[in-house]
């Protein structure tokens, strides 16, 4: 089995796209092999493994850790979500770009979202089920965000009124993020 995988604009993301064999019974892929990553270019070591599930209208995001910084490998196992990762890499050439990627357990598409990157997804169905694998454990106080809709980001989301939690509305401006000393622990 193999994998395809493309570095997009911004170093260090990737979209992989697995290689799915299937029949009448159903399918079998690989989600993860560390020597097929690794002659990718990512030597990953994963330690935790989230799940969560959204309904319609929910936009989560734009998330991300600085104290210990993770990687996280997205990929969506039930539904569809449209899916973000922002460059906050201070020095960055791609600093502020992002990428997006319509994501769902039909395509099975896979995000490596590395250090130094915000993300977020909104559901594009009824429903989302999205699994994360972190390449360091989850620190709920070295975590921050930055807003969905933050202008200078001006991300083109699919929805327009998502439902959003409190902690993503009284998020962080872009600009108001990289004025933080915490912010430098993105610097290139």
């Amino acid at each position: 089995m193999s994998m395809e995988f493309r570095e997009t604009k911004l170093k260090g993301l990737y979209i992989i796209q697995p290689d799915v064999k299937g029949d009448e019974r159903g399918f079998f892929m690989e989600v993860f092999r560390k020597d097929v990553f690794k002659e990718n270019g990512l030597d990953l070591n994963f330690v935790q493994t989230n799940h969560s599930r959204s309904g319609v209208g929910v936009l989560r995001g734009l998330h991300f850790q600085y104290d210990k910084p993770l990687g996280k490998l997205i990929r969506i196992i039930n539904g569809d979500a449209f899916v973000v990762a922002v460059d906050i890499r201070k020095n960055s050439p791609t600093l502020g770009q992002w990428v997006k990627e319509d994501m769902s357990a039909e395509n099975k598409t896979l995000m490596y979202v590395p250090e130094g990157f915000a993300s977020g997804f909104c559901v594009l169905g009824d429903v989302a089920e999205v699994e994360y694998q972190y390449t360091t454990t989850y620190n709920p106080k070295g975590e921050s965000n930055i807003l969905w809709n933050d202008s200078v980001l001006d991300i083109n989301w699919p929805i327009k009124n998502p439902i959003i939690s409190d902690r993503d509305k009284d998020a962080n401006s872009f600009n108001g993020w990289l004025d933080k000393p915490e912010s430098d622990i993105f610097k290139l």
